[in-house]
This record gives structure tokens, C-alpha cells and sequence, in this order.
């Protein structure tokens, strides 16, 4: 399915005659917004808007889940955001969240649709993409450890974020879709923590002096960021019954030591990092055999 393209969209719905409908497809990558700011808002606003009009017409009664992103409160006042908060988008990919967000309301209350906003915080896990920081960062602790790099570059280490683990968050979209009623809903752990601090609980975990490898580099600054974003996540917690059960310091090290695992077995001639041939770095791999491990 292409959700730039309504008949492919139709046609899945009719294929799969669904009965909930997780909507996560988008240009998911804040720093490649300003660079492609049309692409984005085509794929990650309108996509959203073909994908619940087709709802409308061929599944209405599916359940709708539209990921949102907590990028939409931007630099808002509050310390910590909830459902009630005021948006500030801050990006071309903030903006087209913000579009997707209303639209998904819209049709909520303008046709009925069972449609549920998830404004979810970061979340991570060890299959997160090496273009987001949490990645970058354990990806090359592990490459560091091993000899196979020397430093990491990296941008804006004051900025703060709420992370929590990808698997819980999860648990939440389908959560939302068992309710009686369809409503939105923040998802995060409460509390944030500093780019520098993923940095030292990374590096420490493998007892690697940060001072001699990383770098910060000013290519990696976006023109306009986020400083600080926490979110609250009460009436997640009193409606859906949620709550997250991995702590930062715990997601911090496993993200590592899934990479050290997977650069150790590079070195063994086993299972290579599923992404590692997408980057410039690792142009030189070959990949022979792929799988995953459940």
C-alpha cells in the first residue's frame, strides 16, 4: 500500500476488511523534515487524511489509531505536557503531526469513526533506526568497544527528552482501541532526561572514556529545536490502566548491548545489524544471511 496513493489505500482496506487500523506509515525522521518539508507533509499529513477517508468510505466500523508525536508541543509553557497542553510545532514534521492530529478528530467527531489520537513520547528499542540519537549513540559505543570506529559525532547534547521502551508503548495503541469510547491519549514515563546523559550511561556501560571519542558536530544541529519535552502520562495511566515498566538507565544499556551483540557476531561471520548496509560506514558488507531472533 502507498499512502500517497488513495486506490492502493482502498484496496488494502477492502483486501483486509479490518477491524482496527494502526496508522504509522509517515516521515518519521524530525532532522529529514527540513529537508524534505513537501515529501513530509504529503506522506505524514495528507497520507493520514487518504487513509481515514478510505476508512470512511469502505471500513467504517474499524477502530483507527493515528500515531502522534510529542513533537507537536514543541517549546509550549507547560513543564509537563498533557492532553490539554497547547501545540507549538517546531519542524516541518512537528507541523504535518499537527494536521494529521486534527484530521484524525475530525473525523472522530464529523463522521463517527472510531479514531484515537496516541500522542506518544519517545519511545526506543534495540531496532530503532541508526538516524535517531538514542541508536547513533549505542551503535557506536558498541563499534567504539570494538575497534571498528573511533568517535561519535553528535549534535545538540542539551537538548532533554522523555524516552521510554518502544514495547510498552505498543501496549498502549491497542489499549486505546479496546476502550468503549474513542479519545487521545499522552503516552511517556514523566520524566526527561538530557542527550549528554544517554551519552554518559552509553559510554559507561562499556567503560569507554567519552572525552577521547565523541565529537559534537554543528552539521547535526537542526535550525530550529526542541529543548525540553516531558509528558504526562495520567490519564493514560487512570483510563487505560498503563504504566512503563523498563526504566531509561535499564533501555539505555540493552539498546548497547543489542548492538555489541550484533557487531560481535559481524566479527564471527554470523548475523550481521539488519540495518547497518543503509549507511555510508558499512557500504563495503555484504549481506549473506539474515534473521531474527524472537
Amino acid at each position: 500500500m502507498d499512502v500517497t496513493d488513495h486506490s492502493s489505500i482502498i484496496e488494502a482496506l477492502n483486501y483486509s476488511n479490518p477491524h482496527e487500523v494502526y496508522h504509522l506509515a509517515a516521515q518519521s525522521f524530525v532532522g529529514a523534515s527540513f529537508e524534505q518539508p513537501l515529501a513530509t507533509g504529503d506522506v505524514t499529513a495528507l497520507g493520514t487524511t487518504r487513509m481515514l477517508e478510505g476508512i470512511r468510505l469502505v471500513a467504517k466500523d474499524a477502530a483507527f489509531y493515528q500515531a502522534s508525536s510529542s513533537e507537536l508541543y514543541g517549546n509550549s509553557s507547560a513543564d509537563a505536557k498533557n492532553e490539554k497542553s497547547s501545540f507549538e510545532p517546531r519542524s516541518p514534521y512537528a507541523v504535518a503531526k499537527l494536521y494529521a492530529y486534527w484530521v484524525t478528530r475530525v473525523y472522530r467527531e464529523g463522521y463517527g469513526i472510531f479514531a484515537c489520537n496516541g500522542i506518544l513520547f519517545n519511545h526506543e528499542s534495540p531496532l530503532r533506526g541508526l538516524e535517531f540519537v538514542t541508536r547513533r549513540v549505542s551503535n557506536a559505543c558498541a563499534r567504539i568497544s570494538l575497534g571498528l570506529q573511533d568517535c561519535l559525532s553528535i549534535g545538540n547534547l542539551k537538548a532533554h527528552r522523555d524516552w521510554g521502551f518502544a514495547g510498552d508503548y505498543v501496549e498502549t495503541m491497542w489499549k486505546m482501541l479496546q476502550q468503549d469510547t474513542p479519545d487521545d491519549y499522552v503516552i511517556a514515563t514523566g520524566e526527561t532526561h538530557s542527550v549528554q546523559e544517554l551519552v554518559d550511561i552509553a559510554f559507561d556501560h562499556l567503560g569507554i572514556d567519552q572525552d577521547k571519542h565523541v565529537r559534537v558536530d554543528q552539521r547535526l544541529m537542526r535550525p530550529l529545536d526542541v529543548e525540553r519535552l516531558a509528558g504526562d502520562p495520567s490519564k493514560a495511566r487512570k483510563i487505560l490502566g498503563w504504566k512503563p515498566s523498563v526504566t531509561f538507565d535499564r533501555l539505555v544499556r540493552n539498546m548497547v548491548d543489542s548492538d555489541m551483540h550484533r557487531w560481535k557476531a559481524h566479527q564471527n561471520g554470523d548475523v550481521f545489524p539488519w540495518d547497518a548496509p543503509l549507511y555510508p560506514d558499512d557500504r563495503n558488507v555484504i549481506v549473506t544471511r539474515y534473521t531474527l531472533d524472537r
